[in-house]
């Protein structure tokens, strides 16, 4: 994304279109480059760091994609979720995974099931909330917008056998089972 950042700044790389059917967003490849390195920037600053893992529950918001860059580009481990868990779900995971972030949708009920499940979840320590408000969480849409849109890579940058997402099964003999996925 970045590279195609600098090769063709303008071309449009996404189109979000709202539930309304109606409002929607053009996004260019140097828009998702700036927007994915202020994330990285804004995750570092809470101490996000390689290796940690974060869930993100986005539903379909654009902002899945700026938030799951600025993870790689960090090398936190990205763990994509569905927004219809509950309770007991969020729990499992967040012990099984040792998550300690989570990006969370506004939308529906999703953080509240969240915050019962971290009642007893000892590793997660950060809640950010994407398109809405809660007490007890950080607000992505002001907090990451103050963060440079650069960021520069390092000697220890994420690549080849570096963990980059986790994915839960289905669980339909059991419990989830994680599925884990490299750079390469």
């Amino acid at each position: 994304v970045d590279e195609m950042a600098k090769i063709r700044p303008d071309k449009l790389a996404m189109v979000y279109v709202a539930n309304d059917g109606v409002t929607d967003k053009h996004i260019t490849y140097k828009q998702v480059s700036r927007a994915s390195s202020q994330c990285a920037n804004y995750f570092k600053s809470l101490g996000i760091k390689k290796g940690d893992r974060v869930m993100l529950v986005l539903k379909r918001h654009y902002q899945f994609w700026f938030a799951m860059l600025g993870l790689n580009k960090l090398g936190a481990i990205a763990i994509p979720a569905p927004n219809q868990l509950q309770e007991h779900d969020f729990e499992y995971r967040f012990q099984s995974a040792g998550i300690k972030a989570i990006v969370c949708t506004g939308d529906g009920d999703t953080a509240h099931q969240v915050d019962l499940a971290a009642k007893t979840s000892p590793s997660l320590e950060i809640k950010i909330m994407v398109n809405g408000e809660r007490e007890g969480w950080r607000n992505y849409d002001e907090e990451s917008a103050r963060f440079s849109s650069h960021y520069e890579r390092t000697a220890d940058s994420p690549c080849g056998d570096d963990l980059m997402l986790m994915f839960f099964t289905s669980g339909t003999s059991g419990y989830p089972k994680t599925a884990m996925h490299s750079h390469k």
